[in-house]
């Protein structure tokens, strides 16, 4: 249902020039199946707040979070609470040490739209690092009620555990 979404609003953004639907759903192909160079090369040049998120989380994914924070703050002035904009954002911030940011623009996003599993879970990791554990709890068991098959769901579920 997210692919169809980002598809459909992608397929809107090509009238203004962007990339061919094809290469966006070649990149959000690419994105799924980590294969992230390949994602971002594909979604280079997209039109729509899907597609850019996507390319923002491919970047982030390359581990060349400056760029990322960049690319997905862009998305997120058009489109607040874009889910892969906001997944980005949170990952290019913690990656740099920017803590009380990455806290504040998670809860932003999340003040807007409460659903956004990532939001959750990038903000956990900011509490995390600045010695908040009551406040990562909370936020990695909203972000497990929100994904439960998410990847990080399992270290998630682990640490959680640990510290029961």
């Amino acid at each position: 249902m997210r692919r169809r979404l980002a598809l459909l609003s992608v397929l809107g953004g090509l009238l203004a020039g962007g990339a061919g639907a094809q290469d966006v759903a070649a990149g959000i192909g690419h994105f799924e199946a980590g294969r992230y160079a390949e994602a971002e090369a594909a979604l280079r040049g997209a039109a729509g707040a899907d597609a850019r998120g996507y390319l923002a989380a491919a970047v982030a994914k390359l581990k060349r979070y400056e760029e990322a924070e960049g690319l997905a703050t862009a998305v997120l002035k058009e489109a607040a609470t874009e889910p892969m904009a906001v997944a980005a954002l949170g990952e290019a911030l913690v990656a740099q040490k920017k803590y009380d940011a990455a806290a504040e623009r998670m809860s932003a996003a999340l003040g807007a739209r409460g659903d956004l599993a990532y939001a959750y879970y990038w903000r956990g990791q900011a509490f995390n690092n600045k010695k908040m554990p009551d406040r990562m709890v909370a936020d990695f068991e909203s972000f497990l009620k929100l994904a439960p098959k998410a990847p990080e769901a399992p270290l998630v579920q682990q640490l959680l555990a640990a510290l029961r």
